[in-house]
Parts: C-alpha cells; structure tokens; sequence
C-alpha cells in the first residue's frame, strides 16, 4: 500500500502546484507525486515543453499526461514529439494517444516520422459526425439483418455484440463512442420494436432501483442542486456522499435514544427520511468556507432524498443585521440549492425557555451571579491550564433557582450580573465543553423578530442541539471545530429527555492567500484598502459571484476536494484551476483586445468588408456561430507586436506575415509609428495578403508555420468593436499564504493587486451572448423557483406523503418583519451570468457596476437617455495556471494601469 500523501509536504506540494498548471490536479494527480520517477518526468516535461503556458484543461492534462508517462519507453526525441502533438489538440483522446505510441513504437528508431503517415494512423483531423455513425449502423443493420435474426432466433440482439460490430467498421474507427451506443440502440429499437417495448420496463426498473431516494423520483426534493450544461465536465457532485467520511454515517433513526419512544416519535416526524440542517449566524456575509458546508448540509439531504433546512441562529441581536439575511438565502440559491423551508432560532425561543425551566426542574442547570473574569478563573484561569472550581452559586435549591430565572426572564438584572448555567462536571471531565457552559444571559437589545419581548437570549450552546432535536435533524453536520461540542450536545438533550441528533465533525475548508475573518475584513473595506465585501479579490461568496466565478464551479471543486476530518488546505491556485477545467467547456468565445494597437490595411479599400462566421465554441457547435466583421481598420493586441524581431518570436514584426484568427489571408507587417513622447507603437501600416487585392500568395507550408492572433475591426454597421470602459484585472490581494496568521495583516498587502486596463475593444457578438446568457439564467432562476415552490407544497397537503415543518414555521416562506423570502427568482441572476472566454486573454465576466449600459432583465445595450454609466468587465480567472507565488504573481502579470 502507498504511503499516505503528506499535503503539507514542500516538495509534494510543488509538484501538486505545477501539475495544477496544465489541469492535472485531483486524487490521480495526488498519487502520481507520490511516484518520484514519474513525477520527475511529467515535470520536466510541463517545463521543457512549456506545458503550464499552453491553457490546456482537464482533459488535455490528462492525455499529455498519458503521452509523457506511456512514451517514456519511445526515447526523448519521439516523446518530445508525441507530447506536442498532444499539447496541440490533434490527438484529441485517449484512443489516439494509445494509438500514437504503438505506432511510434513500431517504427525503425532512425527513420525520421513521416507527419501524413502518423496523422493517418492515429485518425488525426477525422471528425465523424453523429449523423454518418447513424448512417454506418443502418447500412450495416439492413446488410445483416437476415443473419442477426438467424443467429439469434428472430430475438433482438444484444447491444453489446451490436456495438463490438459497429466499431470493427472501417469508416467508424474514430468515431465517438456514445454516438455508436446511441446509433445502435436507435436501429435495434426500430428493427426489433417489440423487444424493445418487453425491455424498457426492466430498464427503468433498474434505474429506480438505482436512485438513492423517492424524493429524486418525484419532481426532485428541495435540497437538490440545479444541473448546469457544464456538469458533464465537471466533478460528480455526488462522490462526496459515496465515497469516505459521509458514505458511513448511519441510517435514520439508527442514533442511540434515551428511550425507544424518542426513536419511534422521531421516525413518525420525518417518515424515515434524511433531514439536516445549514444554521448560518446572520452577522456577516458567507464566505468561501461556507461553501463547502453548505454544499455538504443539502447536497447530504438530497443524496438521500432528504430535506434540509436553512435556519438562521438569531440569538445574539446586538450582532445581526437584516441585510445578512437575505444575502445568505441568496447564496444558498445562488450555489443551486432550495431550502426545504427557512427557520429562526428565534421561532423557539418560547420552546426554548421551557426547556430551561424543565432542565432547572431536573437539577440540570443554576442562575450565576458571577462576573465573566470570576466564571474563568473557575475554569482554570485564561490558559485553562490552573485548577477548576465550582461556582458558589452551583448549588442552591431548585426552587431558588427557578425564582432567579424568573426574574431574569422579568428584566430584574442587568447584562452581565447573572447567567443560567449548566449543571454538568467543571471537576471531573477534561473536556472544556462540560464546564457547566452557560445557557442563558441577559440582552437588553431589541430583536429583530421578536423586539423587546425577551431579555434573556439563549446561547449557541443551548440552543445548537436542542433547535436540532426540534426540528428532528437526523445528521448535524458540522466542522471539526466542535468537536469537543459533541459532548455536551448530547448531554444536554438526554438532560432534558428529548430527541437527540447525531452530530457529525467534517474538516474546514481554509484557501491559502485569503482572509475569511469579518473583523479583517471589515478593516480592508473601512480602509478603502478593497471596495466592498464583494470586491472581487476578497472570498466572500458575494465577492466570488460578483467576480463571475460559476456556482458549478465551487460545487465541483469542493466535490473534487472530497470530505474527511482533516481540515483542506487548498493553494489558490488549485482553486483557479478547477474553475478554469469548468469554464473552458461551459463558456463561449469571443474576441477581444485588452490593449488595443491600431492597424490599417494599405491595401484594402475604404468601405471594404467581409463578414467572417466564427463558431462561439469549437467543441460545442450547438452553440451556433456569430458574424464579425474584417474592414481597412483593424486592432490587435499591443502584445502581438514588436519593432525588434527575434528568432523564438512569432508574432508581428516589421516585416514579418501573422494570420488574423478565421480570416481568409493573412497581414504584413509595411511600416509602424511611433509616439515620439512615449516611445510606444500607435499605428501599424500592414498589407492583407489577399492576391486578388495585391498581396502576395503564400505557399501552403509557409501559412501553416504563421501564428495567427485575435483582433477585432471597425465596422459601424456591425456597432464594431464594442468598447469596455474597464477590463478588471485581479491579482493576490496579500503578498503571503496565510496573511491571517500575521500580526500585521495589513502589512502584507500587495500593491498591485488590482490592474485596470481602460479601453479594451471587443467583437460585436458580446451583445448576443449577454442576451442569451442573461435568458437562459432568467428562464432557469423562474423554472428552478417555481418547482421548489411547488415541492414544498407537495410535501405538506394533505394526503401523500405529508411532512410537517415544526409548529410555527412555514413550508413556503418565512415569516417576520424583513425575512427573506424563498419564492423569488430575481437574486439568482445577476449581470456575472455574462461569461465568456475572451481568446488568448482570458476568461470574463459582466460586473454589477455595468447596470447603467446593459439591461439584466434582457442583456441589452441600454441607449439614449436610458444608458449611464460604465461598461465593466471582470476576469474570472486566466487561461493558464502558474505556480508562481502569490507575491511575485501581482508583480510579473501586471501591467497597465494600477490602482
């Protein structure tokens, strides 16, 4: 058996980063670091080849993974070679690597590789589309029918001796094998109907048996997270809850009970069903951390065909503001989750203060007048670590102290001058958590729900287990920093003989670079060292959304992540990583020009223009094509151009040809000008190799060597190009990895942490793609809502398969004054849902400062009086990793202005 990888080894650590940068990430990557011999060798590889700089995704990590590792035997010469063809997307699957490795294998090691040779035998540029498998599985069912049929008796043969033949077929060799699958079972259910009418009922059979839970057969439950057109890419969300720590917890009703009737009444509540909960406090924004929790707490219900509840833990009204709360529904959603339906622990504060008097009755708990500094000293001092003594107060008569309560509870004592505390064992037990904790204290502040009808406020102690056992949560899912909790949770519901709950502990989520405290960040924002809390370089949940960053991007990097007791700390850069291996298949393509350089085609006349298609996706072409247009007036990027040539450049130079991407001919470069002030390039004079317009005929080995580059042109017709006011660029806000174990966080700040580039030019299909995006969103935000609605109707009328909330709490929206309410649709979309991948730049997405000049309701251009204000653009994340330290990235990547 492997040794355990050690995470916080440097050295694995290192490897991990760098197979981060061409996607290679995960628990195969993770296993791969743990082999020296390979891992030197796929890292010698990322860097002699340049791999981290090729913006390859997941899947094209893991092939050039295959190549490197399965040509090691090839020699370095050949190897060399098949890892840049498969870097360069030619050998596009795992077939055609293997392939190319026997082929290489095969040939005499001193012959030189014959380009046309190989590409045949490995199938490179092949593209065989659905339609000719369809055409090749009804040619070959028509020739054989007659010998299918006597071979298997006139029966319906089976699929997979059908698939075995279709891929023996010649003219299929390299094509898809779903379309084979899908192209045979389409001709078996047409020539053998019957048979496949007797087979569907043993197919959907088997796949009911297969879902984990009625609810996910019956409309879906609540808790369930919305699909996204990327999920195929994607992790498999559900891995966490099959595999490791969530894949043993117990069943419903399997936790110890004090009594079997507990159990029974349990069971009878939530007919055997999953139910857990995500308890927020709402004094402050959600964070990246949360995340991880949250999709833990629902996505365990839904597993299950359970329910989850989103409860806010209202007991401390001197820290909670109404703008939290409907931030962290708007969260919840956002991540694709639906609550099954939204409490307060301020719903039980009645229930809660019966219990205390039960508890005080049962000789369980005492009213302390002791002061904060004498109630630690009881406990052993600050360090904990001198000797524990009983309170003076801990053992006067119930009686007494149900009168002390009283008065408490009548506004009798000041804050701070008594506690009701639990009677537990201060001298005994080591665990902290069993010091006679308190449980009630005196608040003068008003409530946000329940104004001034209480002074007296249960703590989290209190309250945490015992809301659980109210609201029958079978599984209290929680972090391991309640560990010790555990003890004094189940002490508590025994103490009062109620239900109770089976806490389980899941390690944090900590992300390296970032800071998660409100306190520090509540310093960052105060002093304008960010903007907001959603100031995109923060890790707020909002910051991440406002950022453009996809719900199913988290979800699947936390997914990816797996869940145990340690505690996950992640790189950053792993982070962007899986955002990006989920962008790259999920995102169309647009042009645009981050610092535009001015070029005009001398020989092409005024007025001039074609209209070139562009698909919006090479690998989805479902996604269609837009039209932009090639004029006299034509901008690049600064970048792709240099007045010095050098041998390893191949961009355009004086002199020098570069094909502008999906245009016919390529561009010249004739003459260029110069700022005299800023010594900078203003204007390129370049000839568009068009022979019918004078250029020059290239040969067709000549065009294949050009590297072409993106660009957009001025065509007002085509409102070409779209101007972007503001093209956002983040950086690592802090200069360290753990900026929050620093004395002076603020310290560490990296000055350069945001660039700003003013100007940036981009194609006109960017209008398209923001009402598309913007429709989709709306009509899934609408669909998503309206069948959570319906669902929690379902599961409350009468009749069926009724479930109760608790006494008091509504299935369908909260209730009191400034709740948030789950029936509305609008807080799932914002202008972020504009994402695309901006060629060779990369990946972006609308900022909510652009409201002023695009609609979010249509994601049209707003125009006349209607439209004010900026149009901005925020980058996700680049098109390729780096494992460059987050102190020396916001240095090497900026340039531009810096604010």
């Amino acid at each position: 058996m492997p040794p355990k990888l050690d995470a916080n080894d440097p050295a694995i650590k290192e490897v991990c980063d760098l197979f981060a940068t061409i996607s290679f990430t995960g628990a195969k990557a993770q296993e791969t670091a743990r082999k020296p011999a390979q891992a030197a060798l796929i890292s010698d590889a990322i860097r002699s080849h340049k791999l981290g700089e090729a913006g390859l995704d997941a899947k094209q990590g893991q092939l050039v993974v295959s190549a490197i590792v399965g040509g090691e035997a090839l020699g370095e010469g050949r190897r060399s070679y098949l890892v840049e063809r498969t870097k360069s997307g030619e050998l596009d699957s795992d077939d055609r690597v293997k392939t190319a490795i026997k082929y290489l294998a095969s040939l005499d090691p001193a012959a030189p590789i014959d380009d046309e040779a190989f590409n045949a035998a490995c199938g490179v540029g092949v593209v065989v589309t659905p339609d000719q498998v369809k055409e090749e599985a009804r040619k070959y069912v028509s020739e054989n029918k007659a010998d299918l049929d006597a071979k298997n008796g006139g029966a319906r043969p089976n699929l997979s001796s059908m698939l075995a033949a279709l891929k023996s077929i010649p003219a299929l060799r390299w094509a898809n094998t779903l379309d084979i699958k899908n192209a045979g079972e389409e001709q078996l259910n047409a020539l053998w109907p019957k048979q496949a009418e007797a087979a569907q009922p043993k197919k959907a059979k088997k796949a009911a048996a297969s879902t984990p839970a009625p609810a996910a057969a019956a409309g879906g439950s609540t808790s369930q997270p919305v699909p996204t057109p990327a999920s195929s890419s994607a992790e498999d969300p559900t891995t966490m809850f099959t595999e490791g720590f969530l894949s043993k917890l117990h069943l419903p009703g399997e936790n110890p009970q004090l009594s079997s009737s507990l159990k029974e009444q349990h069971l009878s509540a939530t007919r055997g069903r999953v139910f857990t909960r995500f308890p927020p406090e709402p004094n402050g924004y959600l964070h990246i951390g949360h995340t991880k929790a949250i999709a833990i707490d629902f996505g365990y219900a839904a597993h299950h065909g359970g329910l989850c509840y989103l409860r806010f833990d209202d007991t401390n009204p001197e820290a909670e503001e109404g703008k939290y709360f409907q931030s962290i529904l708007e969260t919840v959603r956002w991540l694709g989750f639906e609550p099954w339906t939204i409490t307060y622990s301020s719903d039980y504060f009645q229930q809660l203060y019966e219990l205390a008097i039960k508890l005080i009755e049962r000789g369980g708990a005492y009213v302390d007048h002791s002061t904060a500094e004498e109630i630690q000293e009881e406990r052993g001092g600050k360090e904990r670590g001198g000797e524990r003594k009983e309170s003076k107060w801990r053992n006067r008569p119930i009686e007494e102290n149900l009168r002390e309560f009283e008065a408490m509870r009548a506004g009798k004592y000041a804050k701070g001058t008594a506690t009701l505390r639990l009677k537990q064992d201060i001298l005994g037990n080591p665990n902290p958590q069993m010091w006679d904790l308190i449980a009630y204290r005196v608040l003068s502040t008003p409530h946000h729900r329940t104004g001034s009808t209480w002074c007296i406020y249960p703590t989290y102690d209190f309250t945490h287990c015992l809301v659980d056992s109210i609201e029958n949560i079978s599984h209290s899912l929680c972090t391991t920093e309640f560990v010790l909790s555990r003890e004094s949770y189940e002490w508590l519901c025994d103490a009062v003989a109620v239900y109770k709950p089976r806490q389980y502990e899941f390690g944090r989520l900590n992300l390296e670079g970032t800071i998660t405290s409100k306190r520090k960040i509540r310093k960052l924002v105060e002093g304008g060292y960010v903007k907001d809390w959603d100031d995109p370089r923060l890790f707020t949940v909002i910051a991440i959304r406002r950022r453009g960053v996809p719900p199913g991007a988290i979800l699947s990097f936390v997914s990816a992540l797996g869940v145990s007791t340690a505690v996950s700390q992640i790189t950053a850069v792993r982070f962007d990583q899986s955002i990006r291996s989920y962008l790259e298949s999920s995102t169309p393509r647009l042009m645009m020009v981050l610092q535009p350089l001015r070029v005009i085609l001398e020989n092409v006349p005024e007025g001039w223009v074609i209209h070139i298609e562009k698909p919006l996706h090479p690998k989805v072409p479902e996604w269609g094509k837009n039209v932009l247009p090639l004029t006299r007036e034509v901008f690049i990027e600064q970048s792709d151009f240099r007045t010095q040539d050098d041998p390893d450049y191949f961009r355009l130079a004086p002199g020098k040809s570069v094909g502008l991407f999906q245009a016919p001919f390529p561009i010249t470069c004739l003459s260029h000008e110069v700022d005299p002030t800023t010594g900078q390039t203003v204007l390129i004079r370049a000839r568009y190799e068009d022979p019918e317009m004078g250029g020059q005929s290239m040969p067709r080995s000549a065009l294949k060597k050009l590297a072409y580059i993106h660009w957009v042109s001025t065509h007002a017709p085509s409102r070409s190009p779209v101007k972007i006011d503001e093209a956002r660029i983040f950086h690592p806000l802090f200069t360290v990895e753990n900026p929050a174990a620093s004395p002076d966080f603020l310290g560490c700040i990296n000055p350069d942490s945001l660039e700003v580039h003013s100007g940036a030019l981009i194609e006109p299909g960017f209008w398209g793609v923001a009402k598309e995006a913007l429709k989709t969103a709306h009509r899934e935000a609408g669909q998503r809502t309206e069948k959570a609605k319906a669902e929690r109707v379902r599961l409350t009328k009468e009749g069926g398969d009724v479930i109760r909330p608790p006494a008091g709490c509504s299935p369908l929206t909260s209730s009191g004054e400034g709740a948030p309410n789950a029936d509305e649709a609008e807080g799932l979309v914002g202008l972020e849902c504009v994402r695309f991948q901006a060629m060779r730049v990369g990946y972006f997405a609308v900022d909510r400062e652009s409201l002023g000049r695009m609609s979010v309701e249509t994601g049209e251009e707003r125009e006349g009086d209607d439209a004010e204000g900026a149009l901005v653009l925020n980058r996700i994340v680049s098109l390729k990793a780096t494992p460059v330290v987050a102190a020396e990235k916001g240095k090497a990547e900026a340039k531009g202005t810096k604010k």
